[in-house]
């Protein structure tokens, strides 16, 4: 009896390891589905080689790796971070800096923008009127407004 329910825990432990590796192995026929979800020829050698090799006594990274020598790293969803992903594993951060580099730049020459027509004032210089009123906005001291009720208006634009 223990050794039945031994057998039944081994096999199901051997399941559930090659479900977990089967959902992290793109189909070579498909391109789209895990081999779990395909019904692909290709799909089904494979969730039989995977339990096979589990059964073998090969960990996890072994058959991953022997899966990615043998049919190439796009038949992993989760590629690996070397010299030729880097590209793709950093291009949000590139994008998120170069975003936020733009509005500092912005912000930084609008700031600028007034102090060049404060000295413009200074030297006797006629303003325009677009420079007049963002002389008064920048110059009158802000109403006093709760924290949320700025942020509402700047959101909205009232």
């Amino acid at each position: 009896m223990e050794s039945e329910d031994d057998a039944v825990k081994a096999a199901r432990v051997v399941e559930a390891r090659a479900r977990n590796i089967s959902h992290n192995v793109r189909c070579t026929e498909c391109g789209s589905q895990s081999i779990e979800d395909s019904q692909a020829d290709i799909a089904i050698l494979l969730r039989k080689l995977i339990r096979d090799e589990i059964q073998a006594g090969k960990t996890d990274k072994e058959i991953y790796k022997k899966l990615e020598d043998d049919f190439g790293e796009t038949v992993l969803y989760a590629p690996k971070f070397d010299l030729q992903t880097a590209a793709l594993w950093l291009s949000p951060l590139l994008v998120a800096g170069a975003a936020g580099g733009i509005w500092a730049f912005k912000k930084h020459r609008q700031k600028t923008n007034v102090h060049i027509m404060a000295l413009n004032l200074v030297r006797g210089v006629p303003l325009t009127p677009k420079e007049k009123q963002t002389m008064l906005h920048v110059l009158t001291p802000p109403e006093k407004r709760t924290a949320l009720s700025s942020l509402w208006r700047k959101w909205f634009g009232q």
